[in-house]
């Protein structure tokens, strides 16, 4: 069953939820690529991964590192021996792990297209300027570059300039063209998210990408609706009108 909502689902932005919706999303796009574009591109998921700064927390991998345990030398006083722990070690920095997408030309080997699907960690703090570092360098190189912003949180980081957005939005596609500019789609709760043509060589004509198809697997196969209560409002939380229409909207599709 998909979502109760026409396009994202806000309730999937939670700490809890996205960083399942996110892996998903991943490989489900690249899924949907694939079956496209061979044997003429092939589409590789890749990973980045660098330290973050304590406190940014978003979605902790702890690192235990794991030692033999040693029996401590008996004291003068008698005093019962602790039980053998089964493993001792010490918390290291975090280490965040971006996956992304790249589509590649198979006979000259060149990567043609990188396809980001943001967490929170790009939209904030250390993680946002170094995001916007890999940003810059992609749109130097005459790759093109899509970004997928499915989070209300966090700094503006697509690649189009905020000050040129119109209209209410709470979710961006960006699908930056190698040196050609860029187009974006501002995307209201109450909307599909958008069908959109991924840009490839300029030889070859843009393939098709339904981001609403893709999002509605993610909701399928994670079982969803098994265990969020719409009865609560989302975190992170909507605001006036938002908040109103959602409530009225879960009403009508009898989650509420």
């Amino acid at each position: 069953m998909p979502s109760p909502f026409p396009g994202m689902d806000p309730y999937l932005e939670a700490p809890g939820q996205w960083p399942g919706v996110h892996q998903r999303l991943i490989t489900y796009v690249a899924d949907a690529l694939q079956s496209s574009l061979r044997p003429r591109y092939h589409v590789l998921i890749g990973e980045r991964v660098y330290i973050a700064e304590p406190p940014q927390s978003f979605y902790p991998d702890v690192t235990l590192v794991q030692y033999p345990t040693q029996r401590q030398p008996g004291g003068s006083m008698a005093m019962a021996a602790p039980d053998t722990p089964t493993a001792v070690g010490e918390y290291l920095e975090e280490a965040q792990r971006q996956p992304y997408i790249e589509i590649v030309h198979m006979s000259s080997g060149a990567v043609v297209t990188v396809i980001e699907v943001l967490s929170p960690s790009n939209k904030v703090g250390t993680g946002h300027a170094e995001y916007l570092y890999k940003q810059q360098q992609l749109l130097a190189s005459g790759t093109h570059l899509v970004e997928i912003d499915l989070l209300r949180t966090g700094e503006h980081t697509v690649a189009c300039p905020k000050d040129r957005l119109r209209g209410p939005y709470h979710y961006l596609v960006c699908i930056n063209r190698a040196r050609h500019g860029w187009t974006v789609y501002g995307i209201p709760l109450q909307r599909r998210l958008p069908r959109i043509g991924m840009p490839l060589r300029p030889s070859d004509p843009d393939v098709l990408l339904d981001i609403q198809a893709i999002f509605d697997r993610c909701y399928d196969n994670g079982g969803y609706e098994d265990f969020i209560d719409y009865h609560h409002a989302p975190t992170p939380s909507l605001e006036g009108s938002d908040a109103e229409w959602t409530v009225l909207w879960l009403h009508q599709k009898g989650k509420r």
